[in-house]
């Protein structure tokens, strides 16, 4: 749906006309540099508060030094995409699991 100069104008206007929001919170201020200084990270918690985000101690870990796969571009049958995106999040993976067990096969 397209506006019209003079709906977006009229919109303009009122939007123009509404008080300006308070962005203060009284319950949670905004950092200061004493703040910032004292904060501690995640690796200073016990170690059984942290096992309960495994996420989190998955992530201090960073990125790999180099990547693990190639990025290819490849040229698949439309029906043959659509099997496996029908099977849900990862079908990339399994078609490259497909492939390795052609590849094993194949030796």
């Amino acid at each position: 749906m397209l506006l019209t100069p003079r709906e977006i104008r009229r919109i303009e206007a009122r939007l123009a006309a509404l008080p300006e929001p308070d962005l203060t919170d009284p319950d949670n201020p905004e950092w200061t540099p004493e703040d910032f200084a004292r904060a501690k990270g995640p690796e200073s918690l016990p170690p059984e508060v942290l096992a309960a985000f495994p996420r989190t101690v998955a992530r201090l870990r960073g990125r790999g030094k180099k990547p693990r796969k190639l990025l290819q571009t490849l040229r698949l049958d439309p029906d043959i995409v659509a099997y496996f995106k029908a099977g849900g999040r990862l079908w990339q993976s399994r078609i490259n699991a497909v492939l390795r067990k052609a590849m094993e096969h194949a030796e």
